[in-house]
Order: C-alpha cells, then sequence, then structure tokens
C-alpha cells in the first residue's frame, strides 16, 4: 500500500484575511469540513494547530493558534498544509485518494506498457485520469468500471479500447 508517512497537501495558504491572523486557504481536497478532522498540520518546517475553519467561496478562512497577527499570515502566503498519509481516514471497497493514483505506472488490458498517472481531474461528471505516455503525450480516460478495469497500489489497468 501507499507510504504511510508520505505527506499529503490538503491545503495552501493563499494569503492573510482580517487583522487577526486568520488566513485564506486554497483547498485540494474535500473541502473546508474535511480540515476539521485534523487538529495539526505541518507547515514546511512548523506545525500549526487548527482552531477554526469556515468555507467561503473558492476556499475556506482558517485561524491557527500559532498565527496571531496580519504581518504572521501574510509570511505563510504560499505554505503548503499537510498530513501524513496514514492520517487520512481509511478507505471502502473500490475508493481511492488521487494521490495515491498519481505517478502510477498504466498498462493495457492487452498487456503494453502505456505510460503513467499524471494527474486526477474532475470536472463535474466523476474522475478522470491523465495518462502520460513515454512521449510526453497526454490522455485522459474516466476513472470508472468501463475504462479501468482494475487498479492497486502498483499499477492502473486500462481499457485497450481507450488507449490513445
Amino acid at each position: 500500500m501507499a507510504n504511510a508517512d508520505r505527506p499529503v497537501t490538503l491545503a495552501a495558504i493563499a494569503g492573510a484575511h482580517g487583522v487577526r491572523g486568520e488566513v485564506r486557504l486554497k483547498l485540494f481536497g474535500e473541502g473546508a469540513q474535511a480540515l476539521r478532522a485534523f487538529s495539526v498540520f505541518d507547515a514546511g518546517a512548523r506545525k500549526l494547530t487548527l482552531q477554526s475553519v469556515r468555507p467561503v467561496n473558492q476556499g475556506a478562512v482558517a485561524s491557527f493558534a500559532e498565527i496571531t497577527d496580519r504581518g504572521a499570515a501574510e509570511a505563510l502566503r504560499g505554505t503548503l498544509l499537510t498530513v501524513p498519509r496514514s492520517a487520512l481516514p481509511p478507505l471502502g471497497e473500490g475508493e481511492y485518494y488521487h494521490h495515491d493514483l498519481i505517478g502510477l505506472p498504466c498498462v493495457s488490458t492487452a498487456g503494453a506498457a502505456i505510460g503513467h498517472v499524471a494527474g486526477v481531474e474532475n470536472f463535474g461528471a466523476g474522475d478522470i485520469l491523465e495518462i502520460e505516455k513515454p512521449d510526453g503525450k497526454r490522455f485522459m480516460v474516466p476513472m470508472n468500471a468501463q475504462a479501468v478495469p482494475a487498479w492497486d497500489a502498483d499499477t492502473v489497468t486500462v481499457k485497450a479500447d481507450f488507449v490513445e
């Protein structure tokens, strides 16, 4: 399975909000509510203790115990907030975390190596894998049973009909 200590980025500090040290967050996960499951985040070389978080359009606003004024908040602009992979909730059958798929090698149902997962996108109708071939060209396939009949911690199998 995936490396349990690998950091997973859940948000990035986009800048200060107000004068009391609150920060604007760009979210990479399930939304502001999901951040409440964690009390401490790794933020570069330091740890930040979450006090509150609320959704706002295009992200969230959060306060951390260690950030008490606007200057401290501004100084953290661009800082990634991560947690260890092991801190994430367990997955159910057929579920996956995007970051566990990124980088995995892809093979076709015909057995041919086709590249690796370069990204996972969701434009509203379900996840789409972006696969990069060895020549650098990319193509996309829906992350569903018709296009991706199997995946595990080592490989993603793409139905040969979907390989470009």
